[in-house]
C-alpha cells in the first residue's frame, strides 16, 4: 500500500500551492487531510458568536468540497490537537505528519507537543515554510543576526528573493485518500457556536472569497499607493482574513505584484503593496525571533513608562472602546471596527496612537481589544502595529511623533465621507466643522441638530496638552534619562 501522510491543516485553507499538501502528495502514497477545531483557543471566546469562526467553517466546508472532487476528504475533529492529531495519525497508520508553521509562541508549544507525542509513536513531523514568503535564516544581517529594522530588512528581503520564492508548490503523484465515514465539517452549533451577521457584511469565506478580493484587486492595484491612505475610498485589497486563514497564497499575491510591477503604469502601486506583504514576513520574523514582545515592550526601557491607571483611565477607555471620545474620525473608526470587524490600517494607527498618547493608556489594552473584534487579527502585525505607534517597537516611530486626531481627519478624510458614514448624528455638520464639532457655537450646533456633549460627546481631552503629558511620560526613555 505504501507510506501514508497526514497533512494537518492550521491557518491555511486552501487545496492549492499549500506546503505541506504538495509536499506530502510528492512524498506519499495516500495522503489524509484533518483539521481540528482548537478548543484551547474556541473555548476562551466570548460571545460565541464569532465572525472568525464562521469564516473558518464555512472555509472549511469549501476546502471539504474541493478535497472531494480530488477523491480525498478533510477529518475534522472538535478538541485539543495534543491528542486529536496523535491520535488520528496512529488510527490511519500514517508514518508522519506534515504541516505549515506557524510562527506564534503558544501555535510552537503546541507544536512541540504534538510533535514529542507523535515520536513517542514512532511518527514523523515535519512543518513547511507557507504563510510567509521567506522565513527563518533566510534574510539575516551580514552579522548573521536578525534584522530589527525594516528598511534594511526590506531591501535585503528583495535583494535575497528568487523566482522560485513566488512560485506555486508543485504537488506529486501521491494521491488524496478519504476516512470512510468521514462526517464531514460540523455545525456551528456542534462546535457550541452560533451564525454571524458575516454574509450580511458581504465576507464571502474561503478560496472562492479570495478570489473574487484577488480579481478586484487586480484592476486598482496601480492607484493602491494613491489611495490606501484614504478610508472612504476603495483603496485597499481586503484581503487581509483571507491571508490570516490561508485561503489566498501569499505566493500568489507577490507574483500579482510582480506581474503589475512590470507594468510602468502599475509599478509604483505594486511596489507599495509588495512593501507592505514585506511587513507581514518581517513581523512575523519578529514574534519567532523576539516571542517576547507578546507580553513585553521590544525596547526593554519602555516598559519604565508610567501608564494612565484607576477609574478614569478605565471610563476614557470605555469610550474609546465604543467610539465615543469626541473626536469624529477616531470615533467612526471604532465604531466601523465594533460593527463589521474591520478598520482600515491608517485609522488603526489613528485610534492606536490616540489610545497610548492622547489618553496614555497602555498600548497592551488596546491590542487586546482589537485582538477581540478584529476579523483578520494576527498576533504578529496586531502587537507589531501597537508596538509601532506605542515607539516601543522594533523600527518603531520616534515616542515624540504624535497624531494630531483633527488634522489627520482633515487629510485622510476630508469631505467627511468616511465620518459621515459611521457617524450618522453629524450628518448635517459643516465641513468646516465635521473634523473638530465641539468648535461650533451652540446656535452654530442648534441649527445642524447637533448639540456637542448630549448628541455627540464633547472630546474627551484637549490635544495639546495631551501632548505634552505625553512627552513627559515618555522621558523615563530619553537617552541619559533616569531608569
Amino acid at each position: 500500500m505504501g507510506n501514508a501522510i497526514l497533512v494537518w491543516f492550521r491557518r491555511d485553507l486552501r487545496d492549492f500551492d499549500h506546503a505541506a499538501l504538495c509536499e506530502a502528495l510528492r512524498r506519499g502514497c495516500r495522503v489524509y487531510c484533518a483539521f481540528v477545531f482548537d478548543r484551547e483557543i474556541l473555548d476562551a471566546l466570548e460571545p460565541r458568536r464569532d465572525r472568525r469562526v464562521e469564516f473558518i467553517r464555512e472555509s472549511l466546508v469549501e476546502l471539504d468540497l474541493a478535497l472531494r472532487v480530488r477523491g480525498g476528504a478533510l477529518i475534522v475533529r472538535h478538541g485539543w490537537p495534543v491528542s486529536e492529531i496523535p491520535s488520528l495519525a496512529k488510527a490511519l497508520a500514517v508514518t508522519a505528519v506534515f504541516t505549515n508553521r506557524d510562527y506564534e509562541p503558544q501555535a510552537k508549544k503546541r507544536d512541540a507537543a504534538v510533535r514529542a507525542a507523535l515520536q513517542a509513536q514512532g511518527i514523523a513531523f515535519e512543518s513547511f515554510k507557507d504563510q510567509a514568503l521567506l522565513d527563518g535564516d533566510e534574510v539575516l544581517t551580514q552579522a548573521g543576526r536578525p534584522y530589527t529594522v525594516f528598511t534594511p530588512y526590506r531591501k535585503a528581503w528583495l535583494k535575497r528573493l528568487s523566482d522560485d520564492d513566488w512560485q506555486p508548490y508543485a504537488a506529486g503523484d501521491g494521491r488524496l485518500a478519504a476516512l470512510p465515514g468521514a462526517g464531514g465539517v460540523p455545525t456551528l452549533a456542534e462546535i457550541g457556536f452560533s451564525g454571524s451577521d458575516l454574509r450580511a457584511l458581504g465576507i464571502v469565506p474561503g478560496m472562492s472569497g479570495g478570489r473574487q478580493l484577488l480579481a478586484d484587486f487586480r484592476l486598482r492595484m496601480a492607484r493602491y499607493h494613491q489611495q490606501r491612505d484614504f478610508p472612504a475610498l476603495q483603496g485597499g485589497s481586503y484581503l487581509s482574513v483571507h491571508l490570516r486563514f490561508g485561503t489566498v497564497s501569499v505566493r500568489d499575491l507577490v507574483a500579482q505584484a510582480m506581474a503589475a510591477g512590470a507594468l510602468r503604469a502599475a509599478a509604483e502601486g505594486a511596489a507599495t503593496w509588495l512593501s507592505e506583504l514585506i511587513w507581514r514576513d518581517f513581523y512575523f520574523m519578529i514574534l519567532d525571533r523576539f516571542p517576547q514582545v507578546c507580553e513585553r515592550a521590544f525596547k526593554p526601557a519602555y516598559d519604565a513608562i508610567r501608564w494612565e491607571q484607576g477609574p478614569s483611565a478605565d471610563a476614557a477607555f470605555a469610550a474609546w472602546c465604543m467610539g465615543r471620545t469626541g473626536f469624529p474620525l477616531v470615533d467612526a473608526a471604532m465604531r466601523q471596527l465594533n460593527g463589521t470587524g474591520y478598520m482600515h490600517n491608517r485609522l488603526r494607527m489613528l485610534t492606536a496612537s490616540f489610545l497610548i498618547k492622547d489618553l496614555g493608556i497602555d498600548w497592551r489594552r488596546g491590542e487586546a481589544y482589537f485582538a477581540r473584534q478584529l476579523n483578520d487579527f494576527d498576533l504578529s502585525a496586531n502587537n507589531g502595529g501597537w508596538q509601532w505607534v506605542a515607539s516601543s517597537g522594533c523600527d518603531a516611530q520616534p515616542y515624540f511623533r504624535i497624531f494630531n486626531p483633527v488634522t489627520q481627519s482633515q487629510r485622510f478624510d476630508p469631505a467627511g465621507r468616511f465620518i459621515r458614514r459611521y457617524l450618522p448624528e453629524l450628518a448635517a455638520v459643516p465641513d468646516q466643522f465635521l473634523h473638530a464639532p465641539w468648535r461650533m457655537s451652540l446656535p452654530e450646533q442648534e441649527a445642524c441638530g447637533v448639540r456637542i456633549g448630549r448628541d455627540f460627546p464633547a472630546p474627551l481631552v484637549e490635544h495639546a496638552q495631551a501632548r505634552l503629558r505625553t512627552l513627559q511620560r515618555y522621558a523615563v526613555v530619553k537617552p541619559g534619562a533616569a531608569p
